[in-house]
């Protein structure tokens, strides 16, 4: 258990360098400004205060970290690398996509709590027509006291929410929270809440998946 405590260490050091290493090359082109060399103790300072308490993180934080500093490298976008994103087979409406949605959720014994027409509202309060986006909700109940009794900030995460979108092109999009920064990103959830939330990360999965293809 020591080796494997070490090695994750390692590899939080690793991800964290490299963290500071992306910093160091993207920060002058944003900000214009020169990186001072005087910056770089102050990352190590950092790894030894957190350092003790990577042994209680979950065992995939580094590869759901490294996946997240990947996307945000290639985005420059962290809204962007906090997503999860499905492209919809083409010729599917965005009602054949919202019912698709609804009936993969039932069989799967979750919850659907409504929607919010996002381009209704526009349209309501502008009076110009808007591409359809619409916010879907989703909800077990049973997972979500769990979550609630362990943090309350978890509300934050609830309902879980789908959008579907259409782009400026005309192409339907799927999009919802990559939930693996919440399962993964820090200290291991307790077994039967990280069980639970596995359970809906994969549900979710499955739906964005299916309707993407007009699954029932």
């Amino acid at each position: 258990m020591g080796f494997i405590r070490n090695l994750l260490a390692l590899i939080g050091l690793i991800v964290i360098l490299a963290a500071g290493w992306a910093y160091t090359k993207l920060a002058p082109a944003l900000a214009g400004a020169p990186i001072q060399l005087s910056q770089v103790p102050a990352l190590w300072d950092g790894f030894q205060k957190i350092a003790p308490k990577l042994k209680e993180f979950d065992p995939e934080f580094p590869k759901i970290y490294a996946e997240f500093l990947g996307k945000l490298a290639e985005t420059g976008d962290p809204g962007v690398s906090m997503m999860w994103a499905e492209p919809v087979k083409e010729g599917l409406t965005p009602e054949e996509v919202v019912e698709s949605l609804k009936s993969l959720a039932t069989a799967r014994n979750f919850l659907f709590v409504g929607e919010s027409p996002f381009y209704k509202q526009i349209k309501a309060i502008t009076g110009e027509d808007y591409r359809y986006v619409n916010f879907l909700s989703f909800c077990d109940a049973r997972v979500g006291k769990a979550m609630l009794e362990y943090r309350d900030q978890y509300s934050g995460f609830m309902p879980c929410r789908i959008a579907l979108v259409q782009e400026k092109s005309g192409r339907l999009w799927l999009y919802t929270m990559n939930l693996d920064l919440m399962i993964h990103g820090g200290k291991k959830l307790p077994d039967n809440l990280r069980a639970d939330a596995l359970r809906v990360r994969t549900i979710i999965k499955e739906m964005m998946e299916g309707a993407a293809k007009g699954d029932f």
